[in-house]
């Protein structure tokens, strides 16, 4: 080989690897991105080719279980620790039954069943459940019970929610959107109210998948700091817009999707009364997504009060709530999945 051919196939064969670890490498890229035995405390320990294998890996499962009627028991033999310090419908549901659904045994622990911190030490229940099952998923008040279950275990430990961040939520979220634009690069969402978990967890996979950001929280209750200073870190490495407002219709105007979420969480109750007065004019209504680009729809994780979202938008054909709702299924199966086995999705890799 002359060296000037030689000269040229390597500067193919470099360009080639540059792009494959940007993400430009397609199926490949992505059916190579090693999971199995991670934990997922929070998707800021995740890649952008980490995050979008998650959501191939979740609609192909959906693809294969609920459209062509497969069963696969791909977790047959495996066991799950839920432990639920903070009671849920959808979290409990979507994990429960989709690990069964995948020949797993989940196995459902409450503050009845399992003191963490008080009967027994969260190192030594993250050390006993490590030797009893092959993965823990834990919906916690405090995000350092999370860490120190983490820190302690030889399993798998997934965040099922914690103060600080809600990231099964967020796949279900972008699986969602995915689903229904036919790809993700390029949206604007807008999340109008609090600066919450959800919302955190939002910041932290944005940018990640090239999705603008747009944050309107009304004054003192603003995002982290720690926690905006990593998104706009985010956004300034893949090219994304990062607003932070007060203004709700400020937030809105331009966008593709707009989000709320509760604005009295689980220990918060004592704060209704003021925050409800802090919070008006955050409501989603039409009039607010009159300002919205043309195709917009709307998202909310579940329970919903009226102070949030009107019917008008909830039950309107922009509406996703419902189609999010599932997606929560499929997509911790998705997770569940991916840090048990080494499995490869059989659909084309999605669009992003």
């Amino acid at each position: 080989m002359s060296a000037q051919l030689l000269s040229v196939h390597n500067t193919v064969f470099k360009c080639f690897k540059t792009l494959s670890s940007r993400g430009f490498g397609g199926a490949a890229s992505l059916g190579s991105v090693p999971l199995k035995g991670r934990s997922c405390l929070t998707l800021q320990d995740f890649s952008s080719e980490e995050i979008k294998r998650l959501l191939w890996v979740s609609r192909d499962l959906k693809h294969r279980i609920k459209q062509e009627k497969q069963y696969l028991p791909l977790l047959q033999g495996k066991s799950m620790a839920m432990i639920f310090e903070k009671r849920s419908t959808r979290t409990r549901m979507s994990a429960e039954t989709g690990f069964a659904l995948l020949g797993g045994h989940p196995c459902f622990l409450t503050s009845q069943d399992i003191h963490l911190g008080v009967n027994e030490s969260s190192t030594d229940t993250a050390r006993v459940l490590s030797g009893l099952c092959d993965i823990v998923l834990a919906r916690v008040y405090s995000h350092s019970t999370l860490e120190e279950l983490e820190k302690e275990a030889s399993v798998p430990i997934i965040n099922g929610l914690s103060d600080l961040y809600h990231p099964i939520q967020i796949l279900a979220d972008f699986l969602t959107l995915q689903e229904h634009y036919g790809s993700l690069s390029g949206l604007t969402v807008s999340w109008i109210g609090d600066g919450n978990n959800v919302l955190h967890s939002f910041m932290m996979t944005a940018a990640k998948l090239g999705v603008h950001l747009k944050i309107a929280t009304p004054k003192g209750y603003e995002p982290q700091r720690s926690v905006i200073e990593e998104a706009q870190r985010l956004s300034k490495q893949h090219g994304t817009r990062l607003v932070l407002t007060s203004d709700p219709m400020e937030a809105a105007r331009g966008s593709n999707v707009l989000v709320t979420d509760t604005w009295v969480s689980m220990g918060q109750e004592e704060e209704k009364k003021k925050r409800l007065q802090d919070f008006k004019g955050y409501q989603i209504t039409m009039q607010m997504g009159s300002v919205a680009e043309p195709n917009w729809t709307f998202l909310h994780c579940l329970p919903r009060k009226m102070e949030e979202v009107d019917d008008q938008v909830f039950y309107s054909s922009r509406s996703l709530v419902f189609s999010e709702a599932e997606n929560r299924k499929w997509t911790i199966m998705g997770l569940m999945v991916s840090l048990l086995t080494d499995y490869t999705p059989q659909i084309p890799m999605l669009k992003f």
